[in-house]
């Protein structure tokens, strides 16, 4: 299960008060049955006298087969499904069963299967039927999944990754250093064709590489590592000042991260929002989008990414925006239909712009916006199906916002609480 598949998961239990288990297959690989013919030598110290020219076919994987990954995947599909799983066609990892009216949902990543339902016992019946079928390990309580520290309590459950952003400053020597408040100078513009110095290419690779993991739990950095990832071909010095900056910030908010709560309806209602800076890339004039949805206002998924295309006003950067925001709303609703095993309702899409909003829903704009590709007018059939509901928001409650361009410290903290980045135990005001 992808990652943001599995912050829904932990938002779903959150609002319906279901705790969270984990549990890890031993040797999981070991486990794959082969249906391809393979061969092997046979290993040093256990050659068969006097068949010392044969080879050994292999009936179960090992570690090291290109096949394994994909043997392995089979047993444990095969494995649920003969338990009473669905495996569901928006997130091939993961897995719902309902009996007696109570939902159990299974994520899984190779060999860690994160557990969640409405009953205890089902869980505790689960592990059971899993330890006849495997060789497991019950780690209880989801508190560590892919360096992602989880905190499970009365008042919700909390993400962050403070140990692995710790981890980061000390191998880039910046453990003990001046913190700052933004990731990013505001208004900053830097160039693919900076006179700069050049630096070392596989360093500053290294760390966005290290900072784009952190960005699973820290949507207020996910627009400046993405504006700085667009230097790792030839990176200069202010590239790599601009990324020393980041870290910085870093420092100071080591220990922020996502608290997934309760609201007060029944029904989690899934709202997202969607916002573009034209024309902010220097070198290609191609605009931003910022994307992020929210699970009974808990995010559970964002991104900030350069458009493919350039936008000729601010009403097509938003369109396009829009559209990608429909296409990550319809799959989420879908998602959410198979975890809950009902209908989930259509997503709410809030966008700034309102010529972007009529030209979603109008098609007599159609005129003026025949040179966008077809692919962006997705959104249109989203709404006259009823699958996105567009709705207008104001700039100053665009949560967008903070993914798309580099923003002041006022604004910038300002939008960094409404998203739901904060301490432990300290909860934003709506």
């Amino acid at each position: 299960a992808r990652l943001e598949s599995v912050r829904t998961m932990l938002a779903l239990a959150a609002h319906q008060r279901w705790e969270v288990h984990h549990m890890d297959v031993k040797s999981a690989f070991l486990n794959g049955d082969l249906k391809e013919e393979v061969y092997v030598a046979q290993p040093p110290g256990f050659v068969i006298s006097g068949s010392e020219n044969k080879v050994l076919r292999l009936r179960k994987a090992l570690y090291g087969l290109r096949q394994a990954p994909r043997a392995w995947n089979a047993k444990l599909d095969d494995t649920l499904v003969s338990l009473g799983f669905q495996r569901s066609g928006a997130e091939h990892g993961v897995y719902t069963r309902s009996r007696g009216g109570r939902r159990l949902i299974v994520g899984v990543y190779v060999d860690d299967l994160i557990i969640t339902g409405a009953s205890g016992d089902d869980i505790v019946t689960f592990k059971q039927e899993m330890k006849m079928k495997f060789q497991m390990s019950d780690l209880g309580l989801l508190s560590y999944y892919l360096g992602i520290e989880v905190k499970q309590g009365a008042d919700g459950i909390f993400l962050c990754q403070s140990g692995y952003a710790g981890k980061v400053l000390e191998r880039c020597g910046l453990a003990s250093c001046n913190a700052s408040t933004t990731p990013m100078e505001s208004r900053l513009k830097l160039s693919k064709s900076s006179p700069e110095e050049k630096v070392n290419a596989t360093e500053y690779r290294r760390v966005i590489g290290a900072l784009r993991y952190l960005l699973h739990t820290r949507p207020d950095l996910a627009f400046s590592v993405g504006y700085l990832s667009r230097f790792m071909e030839d990176p200069r010095e202010d590239h790599l000042t601009g990324v020393k900056r980041v870290l910085r910030y870093v420092a100071g908010t080591r220990g922020y991260g996502l608290h997934y709560t309760r609201q007060e309806e029944e029904k989690p209602k899934l709202v997202g929002y969607s916002d573009a800076d034209l024309a902010g890339d220097v070198d290609s004039r191609k605009s931003t989008s910022g994307i992020i949805y929210f699970l009974a206002g808990n995010p559970i998924t964002w991104q900030s990414s350069k458009q493919k295309v350039v936008a000729l006003s601010s009403c097509e950067s938003e369109y396009i925006a829009a559209s990608a925001a429909a296409c990550q709303g319809v799959w989420l609703a879908r998602l959410l239909a198979d975890m809950i095993g009902g209908e989930f309702g259509a997503p709410e899409l809030l966008v700034d712009n309102q010529s972007a909003i009529a030209l979603s829903r109008n098609p007599v704009f159609h005129d003026r916006s025949k040179h966008i590709d077809v692919r962006y007018h997705f959104i249109r059939e989203c709404v006259d199906e009823g699958r996105i509901v567009l709705s207008y928001t104001e700039t100053e409650q665009q949560l967008a916002d903070i993914l798309t361009k580099a923003l002041g410290r006022v604004r910038f903290q300002k939008l960094r609480d409404m998203i739901g980045v904060q301490v432990p135990g300290d909860r934003a005001q709506d």
